[in-house]
C-alpha cells in the first residue's frame, strides 16, 4: 500500500512520500464497489451535519464544464465509522475526516492511501486535532484532494482499457492514423474513411454498479471519432480556428439517421466550448475541447449530446490528428461513467511512428 503525506501549511502545500506495507494481502483478487463519480464520507455524525458540509460540497461537487445537463465530477454519500463495514469497505473513493486530540501537528495532516481494502481503491483521510483545525485543513486542501479523486476516477478506467489485447479496430488507428489508443472492450470500428473513423463503444461497457442494490444504467450511446487534416503552422490550434474544422469534418461524415441532418457544434452562450492544454500519460502535448454537438441540417436541431476533444500534432506524419468523444444520452441518465471513459481514452494517446 502506498502512502503519501501532505501537510497543510498557510497557503502552501509540503509534500512527503512514503512507503508503508499493510503486512497483509487483503486486496488480491478484490475489486471496489460503489457507485462510478461518487465519494464516501465516513466521519462522525455531528462532523458530517456541521458547517463542515458546506465545505465538502463546494470542494467536492464539481462540475465537468461546460455540459447540460450537469455533469458532476462527483456526488457524496455518508458513513459513520460505526457503520463503515465490510459491506462498504471496498468502496472506490473513501474520505475519512478524524478528530484526533493526539495529534500533535500544527497543522492538520492528509494522508493518501491506495490499495487499501481493493485492488484500484483510493483512500484519503484528513485529521485534525479538534474540528477548528480540522475544518480549516479542509478548506485549504480539499481541492487537492477532489483532483486526487478525479485523477484516480479515469485511471481506474484506462488501467483496465490497457488489459485488453489489441483488436483489429486498435490496429487499423495505428496504420491509419499513427497513434495507439486505449479503448473499452468490445468497442467496433463502424466508419472508415481514409481521414476519419468513428468507434462506438459497446454497451456492456457501463457497469451495473451496487452496494445492495443494482443501478440502471439507461440507453447510453457513446464512443470516439478521429479525424486529420494536413499540419501547417500553430496557427491552426486557434480556438475557433479548431471549432470550424472540427464542424466541416463532421459535416461530410458524421451523419444523422434522419436524412439531411448531421453532427455539429452547439454554440448556445450556456453551453458554448471551451477547452485547454493538456498531455497525454504518454507525453503527447495538445489541445483540448469539451461541449454539446447537435444534429443539423433541417429548420430544427434534432438530438444531441455531449463531446470531449484532444488535438495534437503528428510531427513525423505532419498531420493535426482530433480525437473527439461523443455521449448521446437521456437528461436522466447520469452521463459522468460514460464522460470519464472518453476522458481515459483522449489521455491514452500514443504517437506509435
Amino acid at each position: 500500500m502506498k502512502t503519501i503525506y501532505i501537510f497543510i501549511f498557510p497557503l502552501v502545500f509540503a509534500f512527503l512520500f512514503t512507503q508503508c506495507e499493510t503486512g497483509r494481502t487483503t486486496t488480491e483478487g478484490m475489486s471496489v464497489t460503489g457507485k462510478v463519480g461518487e465519494i464516501l464520507v465516513v466521519c462522525d455524525q455531528a462532523i458530517w451535519d456541521s458547517p463542515i458540509q458546506e465545505t465538502l460540497d463546494s470542494q467536492l461537487v464539481k462540475f465537468i464544464l461546460p455540459y447540460f445537463p450537469d455533469v458532476p465530477t462527483f456526488n457524496l454519500t455518508h458513513r459513520t465509522p460505526k457503520h463503515f463495514t465490510e459491506g462498504v469497505k471496498r468502496f472506490r473513493n473513501t474520505l475519512f475526516l478524524n478528530i484526533d486530540p493526539k495529534y500533535s501537528g500544527e497543522y492538520g495532516k492528509i494522508e493518501k492511501r491506495t490499495d487499501v481494502w481493493a485492488k484500484g481503491q483510493l483512500v484519503i483521510d484528513v485529521t485534525g486535532k479538534d474540528y477548528n483545525q480540522l475544518i480549516e485543513t479542509c478548506r485549504k486542501g480539499l481541492g487537492k484532494v477532489h483532483d486526487e479523486f478525479d485523477e484516480a476516477s479515469w485511471r481506474r478506467l484506462l488501467n483496465n482499457f490497457k488489459r485488453h489485447k489489441p483488436t483489429v479496430t486498435n490496429k487499423a488507428i495505428q496504420n491509419n492514423f499513427g497513434i495507439d489508443i486505449s479503448l473499452p472492450s468490445g468497442s467496433k470500428l463502424v466508419t472508415k474513411r481514409p481521414n476519419f473513423y468513428r468507434v462506438a463503444f459497446p454497451d456492456a461497457s457501463r457497469p451495473i454498479e451496487f452496494v445492495g442494490v443494482s443501478e440502471d444504467v439507461g440507453a447510453i450511446f457513446s464512443g470516439v471519432m478521429i479525424y486529420q487534416y494536413e499540419y501547417k503552422d500553430s496557427s491552426q490550434f486557434d480556438f475557433e480556428t479548431l471549432l470550424k474544422a472540427r464542424d466541416t469534418m463532421l459535416r461530410y461524415n458524421a451523419p444523422s439517421e434522419i436524412e439531411g441532418m448531421y453532427m455539429g457544434t452547439q454554440y448556445n452562450e450556456i453551453v458554448y466550448p471551451e477547452g485547454n492544454t493538456i498531455s497525454s500519460i504518454y507525453n503527447v502535448d495538445g489541445y483540448e475541447m469539451r461541449g454539446m454537438f447537435v444534429f443539423k441540417g433541417r429548420q430544427k436541431f434534432g438530438t444531441g449530446g455531449a463531446f470531449w476533444a484532444f488535438h495534437f500534432v503528428h510531427p513525423k506524419r505532419k498531420k493535426l490528428i482530433c480525437i473527439s468523444g461523443y455521449v448521446d444520452a437521456p437528461a436522466t441518465t447520469t452521463w459522468t461513467h460514460a464522460i470519464r471513459e472518453v476522458e481515459a481514452v483522449l489521455r491514452s494517446v500514443k504517437l506509435v511512428e
